[in-house]
């Protein structure tokens, strides 16, 4: 009598580490639709906005090596899910004043943002960065 449950197991097995390698490309695929065009993920990598490595648990405003508006550098204000979040949907209504917004209108679909904010957490040396 053949093993259905068998089959089924080497299939998960195989897909397995597939899916988490294309559940972890989609997070990479909603950063790079909606930030990669100002911003990069690899250390020290400023470009007209700046690098996005490491910015779970920084203050906004101080990434090295980047001119910031006075209205970032004063906000006073810690990167975490919450505040991203808020970033992401407007930033103009977190911190105004702000060069990012415009051009930057801000993403209204909340299920983009939470992909955006689940990639930016993999950036730095809490979270196993791809750049270092």
């Amino acid at each position: 009598m053949p093993r259905p449950y068998v089959a089924i197991f080497a299939v998960v097995a195989l897909l397995g580490p597939s899916a988490a390698h294309a559940a972890d490309d989609d997070l990479e695929l909603a950063f790079n639709d909606h930030c990669r065009e100002c911003h990069s993920f690899v250390k020290g990598d400023n470009r007209l906005g700046p690098s996005l490595y490491g910015v779970f648990g920084r203050k906004a405003g101080m990434a090295p090596n980047y001119a910031y508006s006075d209205s970032l550098k004063g906000s006073n204000i810690t990167w975490n899910a919450a505040t991203l979040n808020k970033w992401i949907t407007n930033p103009q209504a977190v911190i105004p004043g702000n060069d990012m917004s415009p051009p930057f209108p801000g993403v209204d679909d909340p299920a983009i943002r939470k992909k955006i904010i689940a990639f930016l957490k993999t950036l730095g040396p809490k979270g196993g960065s791809k750049s270092d």
